[in-house]
């Protein structure tokens, strides 16, 4: 089967890195041009979209958005913000109802400060802090602005100190955290317990695969690729005409814009990324437009096929 540029939504399971399934689907697929765009954790399950080939070129330019269904452990603190670490303290819960829980949740939601879990991939000093961590080393983690757009308290189990929760957020995170200082809030203590990414960079768990499909659909010669130019829905979009401005855009020069050599879209945005087409839907690649809107700039140019 030819192999093209595109995206795989990787169903991950637990124990595997991001860059471990990277690893696997360069070898299955034999090519070396992949990448994943954002790191999970080992023990978080779910959506991870990797890009394949030219796709890479376009991972910064996908939604940046995040959704999770995990459950919070109240009572216990771990070394790591999850039951995957060392305990190092527990203490009783409160009696809450859901209303009272939900409230307490409310610090949570929308643009907060956050300090990311000591053991996490957040640079110190040019070095992670989990390899810090793992050399005993002190350190002191800043907090980070982030923004919860949506938190919802699903379920709420009382007797086993247990909640389930619904978050979408920006890139950057942490449910850990959120673990971490909601147990902290109720006087208590609190660790994450198990976490699934239902949807990432627009993409979808319901439309995920697992690496170990991969092989049989590859013989079977069946799609499992998501084209590029899908990935890119939420991006305004231009399309070139004439193919003497297609041939300026391929060679990376400015396109003097005009009524008669392109066509927009709907809901065009002039002062965003442009994912700019050809009359027969082919990506060309990403641009912007200048401010009087006059000129056409190339960001980034797909060699030509």
């Amino acid at each position: 089967m030819e192999i093209k540029d595109g995206f795989i939504v990787i169903n991950k399971e637990k124990g595997f890195t991001s860059h471990d399934c990277v690893k696997q689907i360069r070898k299955l697929l034999g090519t070396k041009k992949v990448g994943h765009t954002g790191t999970l954790d080992p023990q978080v399950t779910g959506t991870l979209p990797i890009a394949i080939g030219s796709a890479t070129k376009f991972i910064q330019y996908l939604p940046q958005g995040k959704t999770y269904i995990g459950q919070i452990q109240l009572g216990i603190r771990t070394k790591t913000d999850d039951m995957q670490g060392e305990i190092i303290n527990k203490k009783e819960w409160p009696i809450l109802s859901n209303n009272q829980l939900n409230k307490y949740l409310n610090n949570f939601r929308g643009i907060i400060q956050q300090v990311p879990p000591q053991v996490s991939s957040v640079h110190v000093n040019g070095e992670r802090a989990y390899k810090k961590c793992l050399k005993n080393e002190e350190f002191e983690l800043k907090p980070r602005e982030v923004e919860i757009e949506e938190l919802i308290l699903k379920k709420w189990d009382q007797v086993n100190g247990i909640l389930e929760i619904k978050v979408s957020c920006t890139s950057g995170t942490y449910i850990r955290s959120i673990a971490r200082d909601l147990g902290q809030i109720l006087d208590s203590e609190g660790c994450l317990l198990n976490l699934t990414r239902i949807s990432a960079c627009g993409f979808h768990k319901k439309n995920s695969i697992k690496i170990s499909h991969i092989r049989d659909l590859n013989d079977k010669n069946e799609t499992f690729i998501i084209p590029t130019i899908s990935a890119l829905n939420h991006i305004s979009t231009l399309i070139l005409t004439d193919q003497k401005e297609i041939n300026f855009w391929q060679t990376g020069r400015v396109i003097k814009l005009n009524t008669n050599n392109f066509i927009k879209s709907s809901s065009f945005n002039y002062k965003k990324p442009i994912k700019i087409i050809d009359k027969n839907k082919n990506l060309l690649g990403i641009g912007f437009i200048n401010d009087e809107k006059t000129t056409l700039h190339p960001k980034l140019v797909l060699n030509a096929k």
